[in-house]
């Protein structure tokens, strides 16, 4: 096990891991051929998803200055507000452009990447910093929570496909081996 960075930075690392971990897992157990299910019309296929949460990743971290993928977005410029809804409409379009499983994994392992190196690289002070966080002003502490609860929230999402279609998550159940590990000591 590696040493553990102290205070915030190392439980929220502790978290991301968790949070990667499960969500490159479900990535990896999802067959190819169903990155494009979707459990209804209006839902997000299983790419869409998986997408979604990386171009997320990108847009948060746009928010705390880092630009960690000019190469999909290009040079924005202007107020803060018109900046943000171009990333967010390309993102739209990214979702339905980047389906195929090798595609989707790779951008998410970058996403995820990307808001490790920089939060991991941030110093103490950067995260008390002020910046405008969907209209309001917050720390980019909360931008970097942002990102890892929107993990989860999508992760949620993509265990319920899975169980739809039928497979189990990719990770044992903690229940009965929980119960033991605790019994243990």
């Amino acid at each position: 096990m590696s040493m553990r960075l102290p205070g915030f930075k190392g439980e929220f690392l502790w978290e991301f891991d968790i949070a990667e971990g499960q969500l490159l897992a479900l990535a990896e157990a999802f067959p190819a051929e169903s990155y494009g299910r979707r459990p209804a019309k209006t839902a997000r296929s299983v790419s869409e998803v998986l997408v979604h949460v990386a171009v997320g990743n990108l847009l948060l971290l746009r928010i705390t200055g880092i630009d960690a993928a000019p190469d999909l977005y290009g040079k924005l410029e202007g107020e803060a507000v018109p900046r943000m809804m171009a990333m967010i409409a390309k993102n739209d379009s990214l979702e339905k452009s980047i389906t195929d499983k090798a595609g989707v994994t790779a951008l998410l392992r970058r996403s995820l990447d990307a808001v490790r190196a920089a939060f991991t690289q941030a110093p103490d002070a950067e995260l008390d910093r002020l910046e405008l966080f969907f209209g309001e002003r917050s720390t980019v502490r909360r931008v970097y929570m942002r990102a890892l609860t929107h993990m989860h929230e999508h992760m949620g999402q993509l265990i319920a496909y899975m169980r739809a279609m039928g497979m189990p998550a990719p990770w044992p159940d903690w229940g009965e081996a929980g119960r033991k590990t605790i019994e243990r000591g």
